[in-house]
């Protein structure tokens, strides 16, 4: 059978590598994932052989010793790896997305120094803008960096920290008013602090507390975990890009090629769940017949299918777009909302083919009902994509005169 969301004009060694994903996602992924979920268990296994493959440099350029590979390259990994376990595909992309915004903003020292180590996977990398009682509204940030010689002092509490625990490396959203004066934009005061860190949870360094792991519904296996400075001293070496007050626009160039990557993991898990229920649908027996060969449930599966083929081709142009060197976050904003809903759509009538076995543990389709709605609100809620969205759409259709 001809799989779904198939992407035209990929070259050869971008199939290749894609194939070599299926296949690791197919047998050491699928297998076990729903197990690993159960227990909540970190995969370390399927880590290590992700970092063997080269994923976790898969777009760190080749200098530092990456595969140099293009956005759409690694959403179309994202895509497969979601397929098999949502979670793994969340512990790449916040690596992916720290690696990024130094390869785009940091000081070439900073470059030199940990993109080797990234794109080996030696250094595992998240990133970190929300705190606890601001949630989408990023300009309302209270941590806070004060200068003190040579160094920052930092406190704070951060929220949501994918990675927390197993990351090595935090790129840590703080604000600092040195040199921006009372009355300065949120925004223009705000900087990005490269945060190194030991894997773990307690106090990782002198200032820096891991509390522990948060108990979710679903996206199980990678940690969540809250991020608490206090008196935390950073060397101002390591303010990203080694400037201060540009660390909201680092964030959001971040959260932009993220957005691309919850798109692709939606797309993922779509596909999965549409494996599940077409599968089942042609198990199942009632009235004599697979429930496949009834009308009602061919709508079901043509609906789903539909779903599938136009989230994926969104996610594709977004990440094209972004590669082209063009402004996307219009596209990436419409791929990520259409994606992260029609995701949860697709499971959700998964869910319904399984009947009263979908409720039970036993059967792939309960642990993505359950991992679909992370995605309606990882990187931006359907809200702020649709004010993204609209706000663009006005700049370009503005009413001259």
């Amino acid at each position: 059978m001809t799989r779904l969301a198939q992407t035209e004009g990929l070259t050869d060694i971008q199939r290749e590598i894609l194939s070599t994903v299926r296949d690791f996602v197919d047998k050491e992924i699928l297998p076990v994932a729903t197990e690993l979920e159960h227990r909540d268990e970190y995969p370390s296994q399927i880590v290590e052989g992700l970092k063997e493959l080269g994923v976790f440099g898969l777009m760190i350029p080749e200098e530092y010793g990456g595969l140099g590979e293009s956005l759409l390259t690694y959403a179309l990994t994202v895509e497969e790896i979601a397929r098999g376990w949502m979670s793994v595909s969340g512990i790449i992309n916040t690596h992916f997305i720290v690696a990024y915004m130094l390869k785009q903003h940091g000081t070439q020292e900073q470059k030199d120094y940990f993109l080797p180590k990234m794109a080996a996977g030696e250094i595992r990398g998240a990133f970190s803008m929300s705190e606890p009682a601001l949630g989408s509204d990023v300009s309302a940030i209270s941590s806070k960096g004060v200068r003190d010689g040579d160094d920052y002092v930092l406190n704070g509490q951060k929220m949501w920290l994918t990675n927390g625990g197993t990351s090595t490396l935090v790129a840590v959203l703080c604000r600092t008013d040195e040199g921006h004066p009372e009355g300065t934009a949120p925004h223009k005061s705000m900087t990005t602090f490269l945060v190194e860190k030991e894997a773990g949870f307690g106090e990782v360094r002198p200032g820096l507390t891991i509390p522990g792991k948060i108990d979710k519904m679903g996206y199980k296996g990678v940690d969540t975990t809250e991020l608490i400075m206090d008196g935390l001293r950073i060397p101002a070496d390591r303010v990203l890009g080694g400037t201060t007050g540009r660390g909201f626009y680092h964030m959001m160039d971040g959260v932009e090629v993220g957005r691309v990557n919850v798109a692709a993991r939606g797309c993922g898990v779509a596909q999965r769940a549409f494996e599940l229920g077409v599968s089942y649908a042609q198990q199942r027996h009632t009235f004599g017949k697979p429930i496949a060969q009834h009308q009602a449930i061919q709508f079901k599966l043509a609906e789903m299918a539909t779903k599938v083929e136009a989230a994926h081709a969104m996610m594709v142009n977004a990440a094209r777009k972004k590669d082209s060197g063009q402004r996307n976050d219009l596209e990436a904003g419409m791929a990520k909302y259409l994606a992260s809903e029609y995701c949860k759509e697709v499971v959700e009538d998964a869910f319904r083919i399984h009947g009263g076995y979908g409720f039970s543990k036993e059967y792939e389709i309960e642990r993505l009902y359950r991992e679909a709605p992370m995605l309606l609100i990882g990187e931006g809620t359907a809200e702020i994509q649709k004010m993204i969205i609209g706000r663009r759409l006005l700049e370009e259709y503005r009413i001259q005169g």
